[in-house]
């Protein structure tokens, strides 16, 4: 098929064809951005912020031509790879054929989509479902917020995560459980009840990860034990609570992976006293973890699926939600429920289509497995030498390296993740007579997790060079 191959350690190109572009003058550009530009939804993680000029592949590049391989593409949103060819060529078809239409009227690639994306689910899940498209993940989130409370008569009360992300539109906020995204604007409704993840490192000493899954799910089934904790009626058999919201691999949260057993068990509890599970694939979904949905690893049905992100592999905004058809059929949830001008816009169905059709034409379930292994033992390889790795992890591509003293290699250390962060983009690392730089994500509790989200697409000589880049950004900063 015709797909972009891989390119490994670079694409050979010179400084010039590469990005360099004299024309930019970076530093009008950030004087410019500093005067005009909100601050709002950007980061500015060092000082000054890094601007690039051009990506392909695994890498970016910069108005100097500096080479910087990406292992954390976009949040997870460009999975597989910058530049992917088969699915630029698919924007451009649909810009020449139907790039707009309102979303009263309907369109190919929105009906096509939704089937594929409904009958898998309904193969895998045993279920019929609907699905409804919106175009960013606090959107869709939002609108599974309004499918929950209208399905549960209105209840406006959900479980969620300790150190779970879903957003920041206000809805969104309300179960994500950092105060920092809510402390300025309040919020819509009520604030989520955070429950303990099975985040092992940090949880109980003495017990396995199967044991600290089960001590964890076993705490929050106590509290439907008496009414007197508040949120069980024994005598009606009701809930206050409508669902539960979860991230099956937690993102933000710095890609903590629970025990197999975790979401069985949890499962368990909820279908005992009526509570809907919505699983949160914005980051995770779309393969990041070798299934195109994460929570395809842990064997349980969810009633709710939020999507986004990599559905289009970056190229389009598009979210979305499946669910159940008792949730969504339209005498539930009537026309009207819900809108955005561009919630299935054609540019970005156009492009999901022909994602799941690439999916459905090539073994990444495999090739993905394979791929995040040979990373994972290279990280741990990393782990035995450096004091300051506390733990790595993976599943699939998404993998973790948590950073801490070397003094004890458990006491969460930000010093060296902000440090890492700095030195890799100074694009000075040698390599094999080469100069790159890395682009890295941080996450975690403590803001010490080095997150790695690299494209799918990446080849194995690719993986082998990440882990030089890191062995030596350690050297420098982790001693």
């Amino acid at each position: 098929m015709a797909m972009d191959k891989p390119l490994a350690w670079g694409d050979g190109r010179s400084a010039k064809a590469r990005g360099h572009r004299p024309d930019v003058d970076e530093a009008e550009l950030l004087r410019l951005e500093a005067e005009y530009c909100s601050h709002g939804d950007t980061v500015h993680y060092t000082n000054p912020p890094k601007l690039f000029t051009d990506c392909r592949g695994s890498y970016m590049y910069d108005a100097q031509g500096r080479e910087f391989l990406d292992l954390q593409m976009w949040y997870s949103a460009v999975n597989f790879g910058y530049k992917n060819q088969r699915l630029a060529n698919a924007v451009r078809r649909q810009l020449d054929t139907l790039p707009q239409v309102a979303s009263q009227y309907l369109h190919r690639e929105k009906i096509e989509l939704a089937a594929i994306i409904a009958r898998d689910a309904e193969r895998k899940f045993g279920a019929k479902g609907r699905v409804h498209f919106n175009v960013g993940g606090s959107q869709a989130v939002e609108d599974s917020l309004k499918l929950v409370r209208n399905f549960k008569g209105g209840k406006s009360l959900m479980f969620a995560f300790e150190g779970g992300y879903h957003g920041r539109t206000l809805g969104a906020s309300a179960i994500t459980s950092s105060y920092r995204y809510r402390r300025r604007y309040g919020h819509f409704g009520d604030r989520a009840m955070f429950i303990p993840f099975p985040y092992h490192l940090r949880g109980p000493k003495g017990m396995t990860k199967e044991e600290y899954g089960h001590h964890c799910v076993k705490e929050f089934a106590r509290l439907f034990e008496s009414e007197y904790y508040g949120l069980w009626d024994p005598k009606s058999q009701q809930c206050e609570y409508a669902a539960f919201y979860i991230e099956t691999i937690q993102g933000t949260g710095g890609y903590v992976i629970p025990p197999k057993n975790f979401f069985v068990e949890l499962k368990k509890v909820l279908d005992r006293y009526g509570v809907l599970l919505v699983v949160d694939e914005i980051q995770m979904g779309v393969y990041r973890t070798g299934k195109l949905w994460s929570i395809e690893h842990f064997g349980v049905k969810p009633d709710v699926i939020v999507f986004g992100k990599a559905i289009t592999n970056g190229l389009n905004p598009l979210s979305g939600i499946w669910a159940r058809e008792e949730l969504i059929n339209p005498e539930v949830f009537p026309v009207g429920s819900t809108h955005s001008t561009f919630n299935a816009n054609p540019m970005g169905t156009g492009v999901a289509l022909e994602t799941m059709r690439m999916l459905q034409e090539t073994d990444y379930e495999r090739s993905v497995m394979a791929k995040g292994a040979h990373f994972l033992a290279g990280l741990e390889d990393l782990k035995r030498r450096y004091k300051c790795i506390g733990e790595v992890d993976g599943l699939g591509m998404a993998l973790r390296m948590e950073i801490c003293e070397p003094t004890d290699s458990f006491t969460p250390s930000k010093r060296i993740v902000d440090l890492m962060v700095d030195e890799a983009l100074k694009g000075d690392i040698e390599v094999g007579g080469r100069k790159y730089g890395v682009v890295l994500d941080i996450g975690g509790y403590y803001k010490n997790v080095v997150t790695l989200a690299p494209s799918l697409d990446m080849s194995f000589a690719e993986i082998d060079l990440a882990i030089k880049l890191l062995d030596r950004l350690l050297h420098r900063v982790g001693k």
